[in-house]
């Protein structure tokens, strides 16, 4: 087997096959879950062959070998333990969990899916600014065809949500659907419109109390709970409702218990509570003087090392409904930016041609927006490189906020971001120059304190 020595050197690591409890693979790492942790031979975990790198986090030892190859371990380790437990990981992933963990997690595993079309959506949006800015004339066909392609995905975002949480927590995702096409239904005043000040919401009087009655257009929250409803009221109605009438019965009843909580109740109460949230992380990143920016991009990759960067996806979310752009996006990768040159500055101080090139190859998936393999392969080996990191994605948030820029979608970073900023020159100028200034310095403070590194690597 190619890869034979690598799976040998992790099952000497982890107290061999029979402690395994189960195991899965992301895009750059080996996630183990062990029956005894106190068997792992931290040692030998952090020296496994081809390994960029070790950590253990949420109950899971990783082992980050990087995009393409992890895929070739993970089959053959599978092939070797002849224990391919895949289908009860996420279960066991679960209960090594604190809460907090959990609704990371599970908002997670609402939102990742939808991140394709999502990205498809701010790429058309980029593409239409682009062509805008070299002078095209639209048609008023050829602009209405265009704003279906980039707002279509925006103005039902409730109805993908709905369906993904409905799935997520084990409903039926058609009636999920069902419920969140009602939540921006064409009879109910569109969000935006009354947030502008061009329409009304209508009043409603429910025992007394003036419920205002809008659409929930780019609502995300009311959309998570709604499928939480559908799903837990499905299942409820399952433990009484005879087989006979269930097919009738448990969709009509979910579906309308849900709309009716939905419209009257948990929507307006979740949809404040989201504005709320919102306004308030929009109010910290926009501190005066760039003061949000800088912190922002400075530590944004301290939430890559917990998890918690997965939670992120909802604010942008939000940020693309409300204003059609996301400065989230570019923020994020000055922080990535940053944390890569100091880890090629590290790299390059290195003796040992071996570990420089491990050092090289962990550093080169950062350019596609993974950087879990340089922050555990290169950056925590030595706090003085990881903090020069933050320097580095500090000063390419300040540029950001000097250039005012920002994103037209979400999901990707570093060069595959470039696409979008494609609306003009001027902004994938200035988003280059971003990486160009985090990376920089980065490279340079760590260069300042080579010989203080080259100690905490061993290389000296």
């Amino acid at each position: 087997m190619k890869h034979e020595k690598s799976i040998q050197d992790i099952l000497a690591a982890v107290g061999g096959e029979d402690n395994i409890k189960n195991f899965e693979h992301c895009a750059t790492r080996l996630r183990i879950i062990l029956k005894d942790n106190s068997k792992l031979d931290k040692d030998k975990a952090e020296n496994v062959t081809g390994s960029k790198g070790y950590f253990f986090n949420t109950g899971q030892h990783q082992f980050i070998f990087g995009t393409g190859k992890v895929n070739e371990i993970h089959a053959e380790f599978t092939q070797m333990t002849d224990k391919d437990t895949s289908t009860t990981f996420k279960e066991d992933v679960y209960s090594n969990m604190n809460t907090g963990q959990k609704i990371v997690r599970t908002l997670a595993d609402i939102l990742i899916p939808l991140i394709p079309a999502l990205v498809t959506t701010g790429l058309l949006m980029g593409l239409r600014g682009l062509l805008l800015e070299l002078g095209v004339n639209f048609t008023p066909t050829m602009l209405s065809l265009f704003q279906m392609l980039t707002d279509t995905a925006f103005a039902f975002l409730p109805v993908l949500i709905a369906y993904s949480a409905t799935k997520k927590f084990g409903g039926n995702p058609i009636i999920g659907i069902v419920v969140g096409l009602m939540m921006v239904a064409p009879q109910l005043p569109n969000a935006w419109a009354v947030a502008g000040g061009n329409a009304e919401p209508l009043a409603f009087s429910l025992f007394g109390i003036d419920i205002p009655l809008v659409g929930y257009q780019g609502s995300i929250i009311p959309a998570i709970v709604a499928g939480l409803l559908v799903a837990k009221i499905e299942k409820k109605l399952r433990t009484f409702v005879p087989q006979m009438i269930d097919l009738v019965v448990t969709p009509f009843l979910t579906l309308t218990i849900t709309i009716f909580l939905m419209l009257f109740i948990l929507g307006p109460i979740t949809h404040t509570m989201e504005i709320w949230v919102t306004d308030f992380i929009v109010m910290l990143i926009q501190a005066p003087l760039g003061i949000g920016y800088i912190i922002y991009a400075g530590l944004q990759q301290v939430l890559v090392i917990t998890g918690l960067h997965h939670s992120l996806s909802i604010i942008e979310l939000q940020l693309l409904a409300d204003t059609g752009t996301n400065v989230l996006n570019p923020l994020g990768t000055a922080s990535m930016a940053g944390q890569f040159g100091a880890a090629i500055s590290a790299a390059l101080i290195m003796k040992d041609k071996l570990k420089k090139s491990n050092a090289l190859s962990s550093t080169t998936s950062t350019l596609f927006g993974i950087t879990e393999p340089l922050l555990f392969g290169v950056n925590l080996r030595s706090l003085r490189i990881f903090i020069s990191g933050i320097v580095g994605g500090a000063v390419g948030g300040l540029v950001t906020y000097i250039f005012g820029l920002t994103a037209t979608g979400m999901g990707i970073t570093f060069i595959p971001g470039l696409l979008l900023y494609t609306n003009s020159a001027a902004s994938m100028i200035q988003y280059l120059l971003v990486i160009a200034a985090a990376f920089g310095t980065g490279f340079l403070v760590v260069r300042l304190q080579s010989k203080r590194i080259s100690k905490d690597l061993n290389v000296a």
